[in-house]
């Protein structure tokens, strides 16, 4: 059985013709199905086996979006001619945002995150560190930033979803982006890591967090955007 077994969905016809012929082209891609209306696909999704979804956002009756929410555990890889979409997907926590027309190594890089994304279970969802409450385990789902520490610049301070805080003792940036996700966190300046999840929109020199009602806005220096935008295949 192949890495990635993909449903593909789009309600034109040639775009979906097209995009299936490209995702024969990968080794390790299985198209299980393609559809051209949201409903139908609905109707057997759970009858079939998939684990990445690639979905067009603009269609009738249900948007890609929408069909998103409704895909537990599936990496998901939007598609659409549009680039305003791109905030809203993230937020939907989908692994790549692809405008059209959809080129080869554009879509290499989307299979690249997906598979990502489907090995994180297999993957430690904490690490163990020294704090100033003493030893503590740094649960990576959790994180929505790390800054330097004001008090001291070897300690870095980690921010919460939640929006309690913990100070971590004697660390550098380099261990961390080591002990982190790589597809899960990025540094975007020299004194922040940010998860990606958070990212609500950004700039050429600025990335503005979201976390409930609460944004948060930081520089991206032109020494990591280079990264930073790959990560979103800007």
């Amino acid at each position: 059985m192949k890495e990635l077994r993909c449903i593909l969905l789009d309600d034109e016809l040639p775009a979906l013709r097209y995009l299936r012929s490209i995702c024969e082209g990968f080794s390790n891609v299985e198209v299980v199905k393609a559809f051209n209306n949201p409903l139908r696909m609905l109707e057997e999704v759970d009858q079939l086996d998939f684990n990445v979804c690639v979905l067009d956002i603009e269609m009738p009756q249900m948007n890609g979006m929408e069909l998103a929410g409704k895909l537990e555990g599936k990496a998901i890889i939007f598609t659409t001619a549009y680039k305003e979409f791109a905030a809203e997907a993230y937020e939907l926590d989908a692994v790549d945002y692809i405008i059209k027309p959809i080129q080869f190594d554009r879509l290499k890089k989307a299979f690249d995150k997906s598979y990502n994304f489907l090995q994180r279970e297999e993957l430690p969802q904490y690490v163990q560190l020294n704090s100033n409450k003493g030893k503590i385990l740094l649960h990576f789902a959790m994180i929505t930033f790390i800054v330097v520490s004001e008090v001291d610049k070897r300690d870095k301070r980690v921010i919460y979803d939640d929006g309690r805080e913990v100070t971590l003792k004697n660390i550098s940036f380099e261990q961390l982006v080591k002990l982190l996700p790589r597809d899960a966190f990025v540094r975007i300046n020299r004194q922040t890591i940010i998860a990606t999840r958070c990212v609500h929109a950004f700039t050429h020199n600025q990335v503005t967090l979201l976390v409930g009602s609460k944004s948060f806005v930081f520089s991206l220096n032109e020494h990591y955007r280079k990264d930073f935008l790959a990560m979103f295949g800007a």
